[in-house]
């Protein structure tokens, strides 16, 4: 009987393990489905003045470290960003996002202002530690936005998609070692 127990524990221990992964003291789950089951590309941490800010995800469908490949790509996929720290505000939030697409499409921002001001939206509401934001894409309904599981609204546009997505994966990303985790370098 004890054995059994043992067996059983240890089934349970490397099925809990291969479910998950922990970048950051955050679990990420290996797979997010919202329609079409996206894999975890790769994951890090957004660090600002050396403290960590957000644990961020990139779910695709195939793996891939093509950053210019997965912004062009047409494709499912899926940005997760878990808050780790109580210092993020909305406001906060909202300065972080003006400066990613300032950086993401080389101060070009004023073709995507409607949109960009549509997602600068969804922040904010009170922004607390542990607060989980989906940021997912699929070509039918564009970018959606969902925040502990709640959707806030989507944008459509692939130019908008690009952008938004660049603000991780650009050639100026919001962090250069949260890019090259989220492309599984």
């Amino acid at each position: 009987m004890k054995n059994a127990y043992i067996l059983m524990m240890a089934i349970f221990t490397v099925f809990t393990t291969v479910a998950q992964t922990k970048v950051g003291g955050v679990n990420l789950p290996q797979t997010l489905n919202y329609g079409e089951s996206l894999q975890l590309n790769g994951a890090g941490v957004r660090e600002k003045f050396w403290m960590d800010m957000y644990v961020g995800a990139l779910y695709l469908q195939e793996k891939s470290s093509d950053a210019s490949a997965i912004l062009n790509a047409k494709s499912p996929m899926a940005v997760r960003l878990h808050i780790v720290s109580g210092l993020i505000t909305s406001d906060k939030m909202i300065d972080a996002v003006n400066e990613g697409f300032e950086n993401s499409t080389n101060g070009k921002t004023e073709a995507l202002r409607a949109e960009i001001d549509k997602f600068k939206g969804f922040f904010k509401e009170e922004i607390k530690k542990g607060d989980i934001f989906d940021i997912v894409y699929s070509a039918s309904d564009g970018v959606v936005v969902y925040k502990n599981k709640r959707k806030l609204g989507a944008i459509e546009g692939e130019a908008f998609k690009k952008a938004m997505y660049g603000i991780w994966l650009s050639h100026k990303p919001a962090d250069e070692d949260l890019k090259e985790g989220m492309l599984g370098k």
